[in-house]
C-alpha cells in the first residue's frame, strides 16, 4: 500500500491555503506540497517536488481539478504521466477517483473529448485555408519584394556589394526590414526569383 500526498495551488499572496491543506490533511495525505503561482505557469516547484516524491502505488490528491491543471490538455497529461508511472489521482470536489474503474473511465471521456475537440478545430482551420486559397488568397506572410521592378532590387544589390550606401538606406529605399534585405539582396537568391 502506498502513501498519499497532497497538492494544493492558490493563484497570489493575498490568498489562503487554510482551506485545500484541511481538506487534504482529512483526506490522510501524509505530506502536502504546495505552490502560490498560476496554473498556466509551465515551471512549479512545489508539483515537481510532488511528482519527485511520488511512486508507484501511491496516490496524488487535490481539492479540486483546477489546482492540478489550467486547461484540459494540462490535466489529462499529468493525470497520463500519473498513470504510466502507477501512481493513483483523487480529486476531493469532483469526486474523481483513479482507482475505481469509474474515475477511469471518466478521464478517458474527457481524454476523448479534448482529442474531439483540437480536431474540430483542425478541421475547422483547414476549412478557413481552403475557402481564402478559393478567394485567391494565399497564407502567410507577404512577399516583401514581390512586385519590386527586378532592375532596382539589382541596383540596390551593386550599391551594397560595392559599399557605397548604408544598409539602413538601401532598406529604406526597397521598404524591406534588415533581415528581409540579408535574407533576399544578400542571400543566394537570384534577382530574378524575387521579382
Amino acid at each position: 500500500m502506498g502513501l498519499t500526498f497532497g497538492y494544493a495551488r492558490v493563484s497570489t499572496q493575498d490568498q489562503t491555503l487554510d482551506l485545500q491543506r484541511d481538506a487534504l490533511k482529512a483526506a490522510g495525505c501524509v505530506r502536502i506540497f504546495t505552490d502560490t503561482m498560476s496554473g498556466a505557469k509551465a515551471e512549479r516547484p512545489g508539483l515537481a517536488a510532488a511528482f519527485d516524491h511520488l511512486r508507484a502505488g501511491d496516490t496524488l490528491v487535490v481539492w479540486r481539478l483546477d489546482r492540478l491543471g489550467r486547461t484540459l490538455k494540462d490535466l489529462l497529461d499529468l493525470v497520463a504521466r500519473l498513470q504510466r508511472d502507477g501512481i493513483a489521482f483523487k480529486s476531493l470536489t469532483e469526486q474523481l477517483d483513479t482507482t475505481t474503474p469509474t474515475g477511469t473511465l471518466i478521464f478517458h471521456i474527457f481524454g476523448a473529448l479534448a482529442e474531439f475537440e483540437r480536431a474540430l478545430i483542425r478541421e475547422r482551420t483547414q476549412a478557413g485555408l481552403a475557402a481564402a486559397r478559393a478567394r485567391g488568397r494565399n497564407g502567410g506572410r507577404p512577399k516583401a519584394l514581390r512586385g519590386k521592378d527586378p532592375k532596382i532590387v539589382e541596383a540596390v544589390r551593386q550599391q551594397y556589394l560595392e559599399q557605397q550606401t548604408p544598409v539602413g538606406a538601401l532598406c529604406k529605399l526597397l521598404g524591406v526590414s534588415r533581415s528581409t534585405f540579408y535574407r533576399h539582396i544578400v542571400g543566394k537568391q537570384s534577382v530574378s526569383k524575387l521579382a
